[in-house]
């Protein structure tokens, strides 16, 4: 990657984590604070948490084919400032109603496709799926960044504190659009990082990506009914006051971080996901079980959240490189676009109904349901076929090669290694599923114009 490649890389990401930051540096401290409104009740308290992720999952897919017909940097611009309306609305609050109001319109800002989409514009295709990576990376240091600087900030300026910030961060990432990141000298359609609405009915249709919809769902559901009473419990049976909950989370942070990256590797390199998938959800049951037997006990409840992190944080790695195995060529970035709204829909319904269980239950129905729940999405997976551990590779290819689609399709299939093969005339690219161990690179390069 050159220069120009990085500094759109960085920014995007930076752009990207600020919608991340507006949901996560609010989840350790919102519990604590709504107790000091006049109008809150659990339920309300729930539902200001969830229903940022209702807006971002209504508004994602519309927005992201919106930036396909009138240019992704007006619809990102006016992504941010919405959140950043939103940001305001949520300071200036002096009621949960108002809250909700606030946090309701911050998701409608929901930018994540348009700039993913943006990036595929302006990324060499043989760059993408770096830019892509450090991208999606963003979505977990934002997570960590947001768990610990939120105590912090809402420490030295209050709850309203940290809205404040999340609008000049906003702010920021149109300054970035406007004077940091070129204008794409055209704009396309991408199969690999875009929502196509011609193949939205097919990603919806394939069973597994189904599957997988379901799984992020839950997943961010209980992460998120979790949050609904974890910081009242640390306060109260840790005795923390809420600037000091960073000496929790940063130590099971890095504590399950640890852990859970050989997983990954395992389950990539060794072709154990499907096993390693199964295992980490029956830790997060028995997790939740732990929270719920246990959280009037200091070890007990610190264990159980380490355990819940280590299960956690395998899953959220490893379920988009499902989604992108059992999506076929065509389909990847619009699978991806579908998971991306049923992550935010599970953050919605953790808040409301995480919410109302609280409000009839207390902490210990919230752990409970939460097992229930993971305890389906066991079921559910128990019928994941084993995926295939097929790369995603982006070919450039001679145009001259276009004259003849049937017989390019034909040839790039006969490659020794090429799995998949979608032809895109319109950018002079293939996008292919290959399998490294047996691929033909050097019949591959001959496709390309460097070689014509």
């Amino acid at each position: 990657m050159n220069s120009l490649e990085w500094r759109v890389t960085a920014s995007l990401a930076a752009i990207y984590a600020v919608r991340m930051l507006g949901l996560f540096m609010i989840l350790p401290v919102f519990a604590l604070y709504a107790e000091t409104l006049p109008d809150s009740t659990p339920a309300l308290a729930g539902l200001a948490i969830g229903i940022y992720g209702l807006s971002q999952a209504v508004f994602q897919i519309p927005l992201g084919i919106l930036s396909d017909k009138i240019g992704r940097k007006p619809v990102i611009i006016g992504g941010l400032l919405v959140f950043a309306f939103g940001s305001i609305i949520a300071a200036l609050a002096s009621s949960m109603w108002l809250i909700v109001l606030g946090r309701m319109i911050q998701g409608m800002g929901a930018v994540a496709a348009p700039t993913m989409a943006l990036a595929a514009d302006l990324i060499r295709e043989e760059h993408r799926i770096r830019t892509m990576g450090v991208i999606g990376l963003t979505i977990g240091v934002s997570f960590m960044l947001g768990m610990i600087l939120g105590p912090i900030v809402s420490q030295v300026g209050g709850v309203p504190s940290i809205f404040w910030l999340t609008m000049l961060l906003a702010f920021l990432g149109i300054a970035l659009v406007v004077f940091v990141i070129p204008n794409p000298a055209r704009t396309l359609q991408h199969r690999d990082a875009g929502i196509i609405k011609g193949y939205l009915s097919t990603a919806l249709s394939n069973a597994a990506l189904l599957r997988m919809n379901v799984g992020v769902f839950i997943l961010h559901l209980v992460m998120t009914a979790n949050f609904l009473v974890l910081p009242t419990l640390f306060t109260h049976e840790l005795g923390l006051p809420t600037a000091e909950h960073w000496k929790v989370y940063l130590p099971v942070f890095i504590g399950s971080f640890v852990l859970s990256v050989p997983l990954i590797i395992m389950a990539e390199k060794q072709r154990k996901i499907r096993p390693l998938l199964l295992g980490c959800t029956v830790l997060l049951i028995v997790a939740e079980l732990l929270m719920a037997a246990g959280h009037t006990h200091i070890v007990w409840l610190l264990v159980a959240f380490w355990l819940f992190f280590i299960g956690f944080n395998f899953l959220e790695a490893v379920q988009p490189s499902l989604v992108a195995k059992y999506s076929d060529v065509n389909t990847k970035g619009t699978a991806m676009g579908i998971f991306s709204s049923s992550q935010f829909l599970g953050i919605f319904a953790g808040g409301a109904l995480g919410g109302m269980v609280n409000h009839e239950w207390g902490a210990t129905g919230v752990f409970l349901f939460s097992a229930v729940v993971v305890g389906i999405w066991l079921l559910v997976a128990l019928q994941l076929p084993q995926p295939t551990f097929y790369a995603s590779k982006i070919l450039k290819l001679d145009p001259l090669l276009f004259s003849d689609p049937q017989r390019l399709h034909t040839e790039l299939l006969a490659v020794a290694g090429v799995k998949e093969v979608a032809l895109a005339a319109e950018e002079c690219i293939a996008y292919l599923k290959i399998d490294k161990t047996a691929l033909d690179q050097a019949g591959l390069d001959a496709f390309s114009p460097a070689s014509a």
